[in-house]
């Protein structure tokens, strides 16, 4: 059986239950992401405010894309945030001020955000879902990118 886009309801389903706890990961790292900007403080501040703030904006965007492409595959986008706590692996940071601690936790969260969408990538390749793939293809370009440029970052 094939869902209105011509995906296999069954594959469709696995695919919005693991992009499900790819929106709960990105909804947990924004707020993490909103908190690093609002409360940096030291010499990194003016670069890293004007940073955190880029990166939660990307979030953002994501955070919608993701949960429109929940609703194409026909699945329900969580939409809690008891729901994304329970399911994102991502932990909720508080009262972060030393930007280079910020810089550390967002590399972590972006480890584990990556391991996530190459799983989605590897399930929609076998569903033939050529949205997904090219969502998380270009998510996973920008991921290993901004890995890249905090990792130099911290060198």
């Amino acid at each position: 059986m094939k869902n209105l886009i011509g995906i296999d309801k069954n594959k469709a389903k696995k695919l919005t239950e693991i992009l499900n706890k790819l929106l709960a990961d990105y909804e947990i790292f924004y707020q993490n992401l909103r908190g690093f900007h609002w409360n940096i403080k030291g010499r990194e501040f003016f670069e890293l405010h004007v940073k955190f703030e880029e990166l939660y904006n990307d979030a953002f965007i994501k955070i919608d894309e993701i949960a429109e492409r929940i609703l194409t595959l026909e699945g329900i986008p969580m939409h809690t945030y008891t729901d994304y706590l329970k399911t994102s692996s991502i932990k909720e940071e508080n009262n972060i001020t030393n930007g280079v601690d910020g810089v550390k936790i967002i590399v972590k969260n972006f480890a584990s955000i990556i391991t996530t969408e190459r799983e989605i990538l590897e399930l929609a390749s076998e569903a033939n879902d050529e949205g997904t793939v090219s969502l998380m293809s270009d998510y996973i370009t920008q991921t290993e990118k901004t890995l890249w440029m905090l990792n130099s970052y911290l060198s």
